[in-house]
C-alpha cells in the first residue's frame, strides 16, 4: 500500500483513442506525476464514424509508461449496470485507492426530441448520467483521508442533440451535488465544458462553421482542455468546487 501512496492514482474514463480528450488528460496527469487508470470501449467507437483504433490503446499506455506512470487501462462498458462494481472490485486490487476522477465517457449520438428512439434516450441516460453518478460514489468510498478530486467533461449543446444534451445536463447537477455532500470528504467536484474540440466527429462543413464562431480564430484541441483538467486535479486547484468551467477560448462569451 505504501507504494500506491507515493503517488497519486486517477481513473481516467472513455480513453479509447490516442486524438481524444481523454487520452490528452492522461499524458497531462502522467507529465505531473500521475499513476493511471485507464478505460474503454471499443464497441462504442466502433458504432462512430472514426472507427474502432485497435492499436491506440496500447501505444498510449506505452507512451504514458515511458513518461513514468503505471498505467492499467481495462474496457468497461458503462451501459452495463453492474460495470461500476466490476471495475471497483479490479481497481481494489490492482491501482490501490485513487485520489482523481476524470469523467470523460460518452454516448453522443445525435437526434431531436421528435426522433429520439426510446433505447437511444436510455442508453445516452445509463452511460453519461447513471455510469457517473455510479462512479462518483465509488470513488468517494474508497477516498483516502487526503482527499480527492472529481472532473466531469460536459456540453451544452442540446438543439438536435436531445439524449446526449439532456444526459449531460443531468449529469452536471451531480457534480454539483457532490461538491457539497463530498466536500465534507475532501473531494472537489467540477464539470469543465471545452466547447468544440475536433478529435475525429467533426466534417469538413461543421469544422469551418465553428472555427468562424471561434474568438480565437482555431478550434480548441484536446491538449487546452488537458491543461484546465490537470490544473482542476491539482493541489493548486482543489479550492475550485462546485462549478460548471468552460474552458472553450471563448466561444461561450
Amino acid at each position: 500500500m505504501a507504494e500506491y501512496r507515493m503517488r497519486k492514482s486517477a481513473l481516467i474514463t472513455g480513453v479509447g483513442r490516442t486524438v481524444g480528450i481523454g487520452a490528452a488528460i492522461a499524458r497531462a496527469l502522467a507529465a505531473d506525476g500521475w499513476d493511471l487508470v485507464l478505460t474503454y470501449w471499443q464497441e462504442y467507437d466502433a458504432r462512430m464514424p472514426w472507427g474502432v483504433q485497435p492499436e491506440d490503446v496500447g501505444r498510449l499506455t506505452a507512451e504514458l509508461e515511458a513518461a513514468g506512470a503505471k498505467v492499467s487501462a481495462m474496457p468497461a462498458d458503462l451501459a452495463d449496470p453492474g460495470a461500476v462494481d466490476a471495475l471497483m472490485a479490479r481497481l481494489s486490487t490492482e491501482a490501490g485507492p485513487l485520489q482523481g476522477l476524470v469523467l470523460s465517457h460518452c454516448e453522443s449520438v445525435d437526434s431531436s426530441i421528435l426522433d429520439t428512439s426510446l433505447e437511444s434516450f436510455d442508453r445516452h441516460f445509463a452511460v453519461n448520467t447513471r455510469a457517473s453518478w455510479q462512479l462518483v460514489a465509488a470513488f468517494a468510498r474508497q477516498i483516502p483521508d487526503d482527499g480527492g478530486a472529481i472532473v466531469a467533461l460536459t456540453s451544452d449543446h442540446t438543439v438536435q442533440n436531445l439524449p446526449y444534451g439532456a444526459s449531460k445536463g443531468a449529469l452536471d447537477r451531480i457534480i454539483m451535488a457532490a461538491a457539497r455532500e463530498l466536500g465534507p470528504l475532501g473531494i472537489s467536484s467540477n464539470a469543465l465544458n471545452p466547447g468544440p474540440v475536433d478529435t475525429g466527429w467533426m466534417n469538413p462543413v461543421l469544422r469551418a462553421e465553428l472555427t468562424a464562431m471561434q474568438p480565437t480564430g482555431r478550434l480548441g484541441t484536446p491538449a487546452d482542455v488537458a491543461g484546465t483538467a490537470a490544473f482542476l486535479l491539482s493541489p493548486a486547484g482543489r479550492w475550485v468546487s462546485g462549478q460548471l468551467i468552460k474552458a472553450d477560448g471563448g466561444f461561450s462569451a
